[in-house]
């Protein structure tokens, strides 16, 4: 089976438009633990706008699945990542203003610096997994920088999804998918995946160890959830 990380920055964020502690990061993971979900997932920016660097060392000590974080290694980050010690580490390299992250790594040209980051979280024994597109020669790259993992940006593939081109959108993913796995790489995917998308997804990549998952999944909690929620407090009005 497939694990499921749940990435929840959007409940970071919503806690912080009010202030305060609710809804509670810490309480929320657990909460996703307990419904069956195999990992945590955060992705702390520079200006901490949503997941803060404090919630990653919070989070470390109550997390009892996988626990990942993402992000582009500035030495901020890279000493976030060696203090708390994840499970497991996701380059990704987020411009410092980036709304969602929106483009794989180079692996070609960022090859030295990767393998020098790479090289820091491996000899604490820190999994690491690269960013990266549908891109043949990226994830080539990829192997040589001495990660243990990849995690396919799969924006492309819910794109043609939602357009009708199932196919053609999930080739690359299926294609890239093999080579990763005949270059012993480990195979995570993360980005616009959703409940209408996953399951072909899953059905045509093989190898697919890890989907991280948030936005999403968030958006349908509230949906599939709001109409029970609207009826307890209808239920407390009587």
């Amino acid at each position: 089976m497939t694990k499921l990380s749940v990435n929840i920055n959007k409940i970071a964020t919503l806690r912080n438009s009010r202030g305060g502690q609710v809804p509670n990061v810490l309480k929320v993971a657990s909460d996703i633990e307990a419904f069956g979900a195999q990992g945590i997932t955060i992705h702390p920016r520079p200006d901490e706008r949503h997941i803060r660097y404090q919630d990653a060392r919070d989070l470390k000590n109550i997390v009892t699945t996988e626990f990942n974080i993402e992000g582009n290694p500035i030495p901020k980050f890279i000493d976030l990542v060696l203090e708390t010690r994840p499970t497991q580490v996701t380059l990704v390299p987020d411009a410092i203003d980036a709304v969602t992250s929106n483009s794989g790594w180079d692996t070609v040209s960022n090859m030295d610096f990767l393998k020098d980051v790479i090289a820091t979280f491996k000899e604490n024994s820190i999994r690491t997994s690269i960013f990266v597109d549908p891109d043949l020669k990226m994830i080539e790259g990829a192997a040589l920088t001495g990660a243990d993992r990849i995690e396919l940006y799969t924006e492309s593939y819910a794109d043609a999804y939602t357009a009708g081109n199932l196919e053609e959108g999930v080739k690359p993913f299926t294609e890239a998918a093999e080579l990763a796995h005949n270059l012993k790489l480990g195979i995570n995917a993360g980005h616009d995946l959703s409940l209408d998308n996953i399951q072909y997804f899953k059905s045509k990549v093989p190898y697919l160890e890890e989907v991280s998952i948030g936005h999403a999944l968030i958006c349908e909690s509230l949906y599939l959830g709001l109409e029970n929620v609207v009826n307890m407090y209808l239920n407390k009005l009587k």
